[in-house]
């Protein structure tokens, strides 16, 4: 097959987004497949990744270059929302000989429409006034709803999305594949828990109040009182230091210690330095640094909801607490800092849970996706 893979993402590795799709593009690759790849830097100029509507014109040029192309391709896989323009061409144009459309969801606008509108109203959303909520309703929303309307087929990462794409969007299930992400061997290094004095904690991946951040704060300056020999790292949060340090205040600032964008290839050494991996997440899909810490035998600490609670089994691989919980937070941590037993213990646990998620294994999955919108694709649509 000739596959062309795209997201509305910047195409550097260390990106998450970024990082998935080279990561599926190389396994298919590895099966004889060909495939392509488009990321913003791709189709827009420097002026144009900025501002409100870089999606909307990233999502026309992918249509544009995909129907110019259209004999280049054998199958197109867009991840949401960018392939609504795409779908909307193959439903207008049914007999147009346009590749089949295969849709890669990470997450549901409802859920964060839901959740962030619950933090804004308890004071602990940094952009989700009324204003925001009805740009999501009126812009992100539809985009989101005609790209899983106009789909052949669905790849989601978490079993929540899996199940509300058939319930929600009456797509039969035969059309939606759950496929967890995979985890690069290079992850599963060698561990042995230390009583080591700080406790090093670690949390990886942009700084958002989605993230459960406030929650963390909070839990730290509640774990203070109890015992300060703790620090905790952030690693790639996309924000200047100084307004992390002014984040968590005077009370913490020395215990926190903020790292720039680490290059992708050099994460699992940081995995090793650090004793536990925290990361409240109030909604995810099924985030890669779950995946990679656990692959490094870390203990991690994460929230009961999404795409984690699909791979973490709380007391078995990793603690799950409920979102949205700073004292939680503030229990579990000292529960594995007076431990460093239970730390091995999950650790190993999660390390072996790991090995079930490869790429190749993922990749395998997707492509029989791909095989499957070949042999059905093609007709008009009933968008319902």
């Amino acid at each position: 097959m000739n596959i062309l893979m795209s997201a509305g993402v910047p195409r550097r590795h260390e990106g998450g987004v970024a990082a998935i799709v080279y990561n599926f593009g190389r396994e298919l690759e590895s099966r004889g497949h060909r495939v392509e790849y488009l990321f913003y830097e791709d189709l827009l100029s420097e002026a144009e990744m900025k501002g409100r509507f870089r999606d909307l014109r990233f999502s026309l040029r992918v249509a544009r270059h995909i129907r110019k192309n259209r004999d280049r391709y054998s199958v197109v896989n867009l991840h949401a929302p960018i392939g609504f323009v795409y779908g909307l061409s193959r439903w207008i144009f049914p007999s147009s000989g346009y590749p089949p459309y295969v849709m890669t969801l990470h997450g549901l606008v409802e859920r964060f429409v839901c959740v962030m509108g619950r933090e804004d109203e308890k004071g602990k959303a940094w952009h989700f006034s009324l204003k925001n909520r009805l740009w999501y309703r009126i812009y992100h929303r539809p985009r989101f709803v005609l790209a899983i309307k106009t789909l052949d087929r669905a790849h989601c990462f978490s079993r929540d999305v899996w199940t509300m794409l058939q319930l929600k969007y009456n797509l039969d299930s035969d059309k939606v594949a759950y496929i967890p992400n995979g985890v690069e061997k290079r992850f599963f290094i060698s561990r042995k828990q230390h009583d080591r004095k700080p406790l090093r904690l670690l949390y990886a991946g942009t700084w958002l109040d989605q993230r459960g951040i406030f929650y963390l704060r909070d839990a730290l300056n509640g774990l203070n009182t109890r015992f300060k020999d703790w620090t905790l790292t952030i690693v790639g949060a996309g924000f200047p230091a100084v307004e992390l340090e002014s984040f968590f205040g005077a009370g913490l600032r020395e215990q926190i210690i903020i790292l720039p964008i680490v290059p992708s290839k050099d994460m699992q050494h940081v995995y090793a330095e650090y004793d536990i991996f925290v990361f409240p997440s109030l909604m995810e899909g099924l985030p890669s640094v779950i995946l990679e810490s656990m692959a490094a035998g870390m203990a991690v600490i994460t929230t009961e909801t999404c795409g984690m609670a699909d791979v973490v089994e709380d007391g078995f691989n990793g603690l799950l607490i409920p979102p949205a919980n700073a004292e939680a937070i503030e229990d579990a941590i000292p529960r594995l800092a007076q431990s460093p037993s239970l730390r091995q213990q999950l650790g190993q646990a999660a390390q072996e849970s790991m090995k079930r998620l490869t790429w190749e294994k993922s990749a395998e999955k997707l492509e029989k996706v791909f095989e499957a919108s070949l042999r059905n694709g093609s007709g008009k649509k009933t968008i319902r």
